[in-house]
């Protein structure tokens, strides 16, 4: 496994060499790429040593390429970013795994070459929290190891009430929210019809999420989907104007322009408790009363 840092700076070195040594515990053979503690402005480095990074650990190719963090920087890349040499990675055996502004990676990954990777943890957010602050989520922690074993082959949570018997198959592709949509009308855009789109975001009022959701509506992604998947929203400050409206009235709108069915509860986003999700491959979506599941074959 390989630590690198494509994004933000990483502010606390010890967390990272703590996320590090619990990996290390958790059974894998952990290195920490030699810029993952570069820093220029808010990035982790400047734009060449970022992509050198990326294109370093692509040469590498470790089992797992696990980003240190999020944030922004991503973006700056994506048009010098040499994706077959990414895919070459994940052909000899790679998984590339994070989220948030690793979303960014994943789908441009994806449109550039179909080559499939995670999206998941990040070292340093999930396998780098002190103790006193809650530690590592034996969830998280728990279906990543499983995940990157080639172990995990489906997921649950629990749903709202009203889809009792849903089921579709498709692509599962998806991220944070804001990053996706940054990517739509460049060529990094994954095109992806009759897929299933999971979602999550953070630090987004209900009205901005609202906004967002009927972008990709009116471009007409949300239509040419099997479902959507809703993860966690987080984090955004209340607002005297809403006077009871809520992420909840948002997703009321989205429901009511579209027949594509929209699940909530996806225990993915800016929280402790996170899934791992493959990224760019066949999936299928089972829903028993409130039970939701997510089935896939490895390979």
């Amino acid at each position: 496994m390989q630590l690198f840092s494509p994004s933000g700076v990483v502010l606390r070195g010890p967390a990272l060499r703590l996320a590090a040594r619990r990996l290390a515990g958790l059974g894998f053979v952990v290195t920490i790429d030699e810029a993952a503690l570069a820093r220029h402005q808010r990035f982790a480095g400047d734009d060449d040593q970022r992509l050198a990074a990326l294109h370093r650990v692509a040469a590498a190719a470790p089992s797992v390429a696990l980003a240190t963090r999020g944030g922004y920087g991503l973006t700056r890349l994506l048009d010098r970013i040499h994706w077959k040499r990414l895919a070459r990675s994940v052909e000899r055996g790679t998984r590339w795994v994070g989220f948030s502004d690793l979303t960014a990676l994943q789908l441009a990954l994806l449109a550039h070459t179909g080559a499939p990777s995670w999206a998941g943890p990040t070292a340093v957010e999930d396998f780098g929290r002190a103790d006193a602050d809650g530690g590592v989520d034996d969830v998280t922690a728990g279906t990543f190891c499983e995940a990157m074993r080639g172990e995990l082959h489906a997921v649950g949570w629990r749903t709202e009430a009203g889809f009792d018997g849903l089921q579709r198959r498709g692509l599962l592709w998806g991220g944070n929210l804001t990053v996706l949509l940054s990517l739509l009308g460049t060529p990094h855009w994954p095109a992806v019809r009759g897929g299933v789109l999971f979602l999550e975001d953070v630090n987004e009022q209900p009205y901005r999420v609202e906004r967002m959701l009927l972008q990709l509506l009116q471009a007409g992604v949300i239509d040419a989907q099997r479902a959507v998947l809703l993860g966690s929203f987080t984090a955004a400050a209340k607002s005297v104007l809403d006077r009871g409206y809520s992420l909840k009235a948002a997703v009321a709108q989205l429901r009511a322009r579209t027949k594509v069915p929209i699940v909530t509860g996806l225990p993915f986003g800016h929280v402790r408790t996170k899934l791992t999700l493959p990224v760019g491959r066949p999936v299928e979506l089972l829903v028993s009363g409130r039970d939701a599941y997510l089935g896939w074959a490895h390979g």
